[in-house]
């Protein structure tokens, strides 16, 4: 762990970008603990956000077809307590359900993705089309609609038909450009006369690295030094044939917009009077966000890259680079593929050069960079363990984009914090702060003069988490997944978000201080609620902010267990 004075030093200096830097933002000002009060422009939309895998259940149900993740998360081991989404929230049977929390919680917008295997259970659309799993969204989108919630869909999020990975590789096969087209083409067939917004990939980068390199992600492959540049350039490809499919076939007739969300952390130089620092800061910028933003804008990979990857590919006695190369007609073809962008962000790391070995055995995406990821102690850490609360990287990362690719249309996608603990608090002060401090920063990057259209909290509901399965919580809403039925209960976070959207952000600070103090007052007397009459509680409507906690529970159960010895003994 770093020096606290070093970090100190990093608190004082701000990052210098050896780039042309945009005019109206200063990147050497130190105002990390300001508050911004101010409202967002008007028709800004507020949304919330969930995936497929995660929060739909009904994993072999109605004709759908397995994917990478139904297999991973099968397989002993793989996932923490070797949990699965084979029911999750039972999202497929609860539409209305939660299309209700949505429209208590005022969204203007819900971010949702649509399972290739539950549409094409092979993945082959020639093999079949399961027409239930067209239903079922069909039922989603038009009770949105109904609802005045606009429906943003993202074509993949990570579920990939198991057929695809075992007949050809998965994203290591060039296969998957054409195949990925079909299913997108059969989503713009079916239901582009009601969705507006197309997200083709979510975080492609976690695919790619996770899921080809690390193994930590379905299909779990460990193909170091090559296997994330692969999979990587193939969805840069796949993105690329989609938005021109609907760029030529529906577009005209159907007026709708087709982008991608991309994730990345803020990346800032651990010591400003250091140009190696400072290099290392954006080439993690670059191998982040600009490993696939860049293309899409301007035509090909960074230039930071190629460089290095093609200069360690050297050294590892290796004739070409380890990085694709895209044909002067692919660059051609890819370049400005996108009508807007989605950017998914959580987290800011402090960086420092580092220079790594560059034999065969060592080769790997991290070792490409040269460049090690430092933390601040103080910064705070509810959940995840990658995941500290560092809301000033959010401004500096939107005016990257802004600087680096001209200023596009934006949507933030995905932003949000999780909680991990034995006793879950349903009284969440601290995704409360920060939901305020995040949605700050980006009202700050609208005034610096950031083109965000809108926002997307992550996530509405507790839900699968991937390789840390349920051990880690990012809902507005929490889950009950003991209970077969799996209730949602409000968290204190709702109440609060809700007054953001109503205000369309933060009218004045005795305003904004009230809504955190009545959110947690609500939540706090509700748990009281509970104490007192447990069963009553428990069976309430999901509308009620009453929340089963692990500890209370425990507490009910225990005070039960003595009350029924008092009375024996009696």
């Amino acid at each position: 762990m770093m020096p606290h004075c070093a970090l100190n030093v990093c608190h004082v200096f701000m990052l210098v970008l050896c780039l042309s830097a945009a005019e109206d933002f200063d990147w050497t000002k130190n105002n990390h603990g300001s508050f911004y009060y101010g409202t967002f422009p008007a028709g800004f939309s507020w949304g919330a956000g969930s995936s497929a895998y995660q929060t739909e259940g009904a994993w072999d149900k109605d004709g759908k077809g397995l994917s990478i993740w139904d297999v991973f998360s099968h397989k002993k081991g793989k996932i923490l307590k070797n949990d699965t989404g084979d029911s999750s929230c039972e999202g497929y049977y609860r539409v209305k359900d939660d299309v209700s929390l949505m429209k208590e919680l005022r969204l203007n917008h819900y971010r949702f993705s649509i399972s290739w295997p539950r549409l094409i259970p092979t993945g082959i659309k020639s093999d079949h089309i399961n027409e239930k799993g067209i239903q079922y969204y069909d039922e989603l989108i038009d009770h949105l609609l109904e609802n005045k919630i606009t429906p943003i869909v993202t074509l993949y999020h990570w579920d990939l038909p198991q057929v695809l990975q075992e007949k050809y590789g998965g994203w290591q096969n060039i296969s998957m450009v054409n195949h990925f087209n079909e299913f997108a083409n059969l989503c713009f067939e079916r239901f582009g006369n009601r969705i507006k917004y197309w997200i083709t990939f979510n975080n492609p980068w976690s695919v790619a690295v996770e899921g080809y390199e690390t193994g930590e992600h379905a299909p779990g492959l460990r193909l170091r030094g090559a296997g994330a540049y692969k999979a990587a350039h193939h969805m840069i490809k796949a993105h690329a044939k989609v938005w021109h499919t609907y760029d030529t076939q529906w577009r005209g007739k159907q007026k709708g917009l087709v982008g991608i969300s991309l994730s990345s952390d803020w990346g800032e130089p651990v010591d400003i009077s250091n140009q190696k620092d400072i290099e290392a800061a954006e080439r993690y910028v670059q191998f982040y966000l600009g490993w696939f933003a860049t293309p899409i804008f301007h035509g090909d990979y960074p230039q930071v890259m190629k460089d290095f990857i093609g200069r360690k590919s050297v050294q590892q006695g290796l004739g070409t680079s380890r990085l694709p190369a895209f044909s002067p007609q692919e660059k051609s073809y890819i370049k400005g593929t996108c009508d807007f962008l989605g950017i998914g962000h959580f987290t800011t790391r402090y960086i420092t050069q580092k220079n790594n070995p560059s034999g065969r055995s060592t080769s790997s995406y991290f070792a490409d960079r040269d460049l090690a990821e430092l933390v601040d102690p103080r910064w705070p850490d509810p959940g995840s363990e990658w995941l500290y609360s560092v809301p000033w990287g959010f401004r500096r990362l939107l005016n990257f984009v802004k600087t680096q690719y001209g200023n596009p249309v934006i949507y933030v996608t995905e932003n949000g914090v999780s909680e991990k603990m034995l006793c879950t608090e349903l009284c969440d002060d601290w995704r409360i702060q920060y939901y305020k401090d995040y949605i700050n920063e980006m009202l700050k990057a609208i005034k610096d003069g950031v083109n965000v259209k809108g926002y997307t909290a992550w996530s509405l509901l507790d839900k699968f988490e991937w390789d840390e399965g349920y051990s880690e919580r990012f809902g507005l809403y929490y889950v009950d997944f003991r209970n077969k039925n799996k209730p949602r209960y409000p968290k204190a976070s709702v109440q609060f978000y809700k007054r953001i959207i109503m205000s369309n952000g933060f009218p004045n600070q005795r305003e904004v201080e009230n809504w955190r103090r009545k959110s947690v007052e609500t939540c706090s007397s509700s748990n009281q609620l509970l104490a007192a009459d447990p069963l009553t509680s428990h069976m309430e409507m999901v509308t009620e902010i009453v929340v089963p906690t692990v500890c209370t529970l425990s507490i009910l159960l225990s005070a039960i267990f003595l009350m029924f010895l008092l009375r024996r003994r009696n």
